[in-house]
């Protein structure tokens, strides 16, 4: 047990986060999991800050997967979900009248500094502080810059770490649920436990896809937030996708809803069809403290 901003933290005994608490030298990764590609990271720098508790940014990630499937949604219960102060700054992207867009991205950190856990992300799909709502014009713009914008609705983790850090230190709707993470030979499955009844809540099956690129490429996705003062930030991971491909066929993904509160929250989005899958399974992040929002605009 430790304790982070006066919350007792159980963590592994031995593991990554009890030793170094986010600062883990890259000799000790090399040692311990020596197939790992760390050429990317000894680019990065990390820094000592005060994020409710004292930590370092960025956090690295080192070996993950994810799968997301974005849908249309319904436009005005989306802006429904945004506080006022965010939709004076960003607003859901509208790909046509009365639908926005929303990710639903399923993680599964294999080996970070948080040792590991598994991240469910439900998103709106956001147009850049600072830029025009162009729509589907915005939309292409930030698929070909590879620079996406979302507000996070939810983020459920497995671990307490993962919450407790989340929440503190990001501003983050974060809570602690279970999540099994499944591999086959066809698909990656994530099976969602309600937090209240522990049973389950929805499964998130995605087809493994044949057509993958191994050419690296980073690729950033940030996100505005309010912070426990009340005040406007925004925060970014930014990723190196080392193993990744897409498709727009329904086929490649079965979502299958419950009862419990996560699933009946997704049905008041009143999802539309999918509009395009991204099978990532091989990808490292790092994931930077967040920052005011006005700093950024104040340099743009």
């Amino acid at each position: 047990m430790i304790d982070i901003a006066g919350h007792d933290v159980p963590v592994v005994k031995g593991g990554l986060y009890d030793r170094f608490h986010s600062n883990p030298p890259l000799s000790v990764i090399e040692e311990e999991s020596p197939d790992t590609d760390l050429r990317w990271f000894n680019t990065l720098e990390k820094t000592k800050v005060d994020i409710g508790f004292e930590s370092y940014s960025p956090n690295f990630y080192y070996e993950n997967s994810k799968v997301t499937a974005i849908y249309t949604a319904n436009l005005d219960r989306l802006r429904e979900l945004m506080p006022a102060e965010i939709l004076e700054r960003v607003e859901p992207l509208q790909v046509w009248p009365g639908r926005g867009l929303v990710a639903l991205t399923a993680y599964a950190y294999h080996y970070c500094d948080n040792d590991s856990y598994n991240e469910i992300s439900l998103a709106i799909v956001t147009n850049k502080p600072g830029d025009l709502n162009l729509g589907p014009i915005s939309l292409i713009s930030q698929s070909m810059s590879k620079d996406f914008w979302g507000y996070v609705l939810k983020l459920p983790v497995d671990t307490e770490l993962a919450r407790v850090r989340g929440v503190v230190g990001y501003n983050l709707p974060k809570w602690l649920t279970g999540i099994q993470y499944r591999e086959s030979a066809e698909s990656l499955t994530f099976e969602v436990m309600d937090q209240e009844t522990g049973e389950l809540d929805f499964v998130l099956e995605t087809a493994k896809l044949d057509d993958v690129s191994d050419e690296p490429v980073l690729v950033t996705n940030s996100f505005t937030n309010i912070d426990q003062e009340g005040e406007l930030t925004y925060g970014y991971a930014l990723s190196r996708q080392l193993s990744y491909g897409s498709s727009m066929s329904d086929d490649t993904v079965n979502l299958t809803l419950g009862d419990g509160s996560f699933s009946r929250y997704i049905k008041s989005l009143d999802l539309g069809e999918m509009v395009r899958y991204d099978y990532v399974p091989d990808f490292q992040s790092a994931l930077y403290a967040p920052e005011p929002l006005e700093s950024m605009l104040a340099e743009e």
